[in-house]
């Protein structure tokens, strides 16, 4: 068996005039996030009863593929773009993947 997914939740609230650009920047982010050889799975998510609060899923096949993640063009162009979209810091939580094993992954 191979060593489980590492998975980072991370948490963000937006200014209320700043959802839909926040939306679109994070996207076009997530869609070329999707294409690194490192990177399982990468979700967006918007809180329903809150809509200015999202989550992003990242599931990466090591911890070491964050790195790669936070150097590449598309992560830089987004952080510098929604930065000033936020309501407050982003957090950022931390997982080892229990389910599906990292083989169902794809």
């Amino acid at each position: 068996m191979s060593s489980p997914l590492f998975v980072v939740h991370v948490q963000i609230k937006v200014l209320p005039d700043q959802i839909e650009a926040f939306r679109a920047a994070t996207i076009v982010n997530a869609t070329e996030s999707r294409k690194e050889p490192g990177i399982a799975r990468f979700d967006l998510a918007q809180d329903r009863a809150d809509k200015t609060r999202f989550v992003l899923v990242e599931a990466y096949r090591s911890e070491q593929a964050t790195l790669a993640h936070k150097a590449t063009a598309h992560y830089e162009a987004w952080r510098v773009a929604v930065e000033p979209m936020l309501a407050e810091p982003r957090t950022r939580r931390t997982f080892d993947a229990c389910y599906p094993s990292s083989e169902d992954w794809g």
